[in-house]
């Protein structure tokens, strides 16, 4: 029976939870399991590393650190903007999303952290930043 190895093609059917089991992501929830190529760095290395060598139909759980999930929150991704360079119509709130683009074009997704008088703070780091991470996982396809 074929084992999940590097390049294989996968199908996962997944549930993310913090550790105090608060679910933030689950596939088994949207009745369809997610497909990638492993390697292809498209998801956090401990997911794809929890992977390896499962079979078809085998279901296990794992514990990700924050190292191998999205690292620590970094500082100057939190930054303060002035209300001026926002658009007129956004009035700004604690826990609104935001994007941002770049001049070549990125996009990056901000939440604002504080309003103040004349400006906002925004963070820029994912949700999920500096936090370990339980996945309960099982294989539905190999290709």
């Amino acid at each position: 029976m074929s084992q999940v190895k590097q390049n294989d093609t996968v199908k996962v059917h997944y549930t993310g939870k913090l550790t105090d089991g608060q679910v933030f992501d689950s596939s088994v929830e949207r009745g369809e399991p997610i497909e990638f190529t492993m390697g292809e760095g498209q998801l956090i290395p401990g997911f794809e590393k929890g992977l390896i060598d499962m079979k078809v139909n085998e279901k296990k759980t794992i514990n990700i650190s924050k190292e191998e999930a999205y690292g620590e929150p970094r500082e100057e991704l939190i930054q303060e903007v002035p209300k001026s360079q926002l658009p007129e119509e956004i009035k700004p709130e604690v826990g609104m999303g935001l994007v941002s683009k770049s001049p070549d074009g990125q996009e990056m997704n901000l939440v604002v952290k504080e309003v103040k008088d004349e400006s906002i703070v925004v963070d820029g780091n994912h949700p999920l930043a500096g936090k370990d991470l339980v996945f309960d996982l099982e294989v539905v396809e190999i290709k």
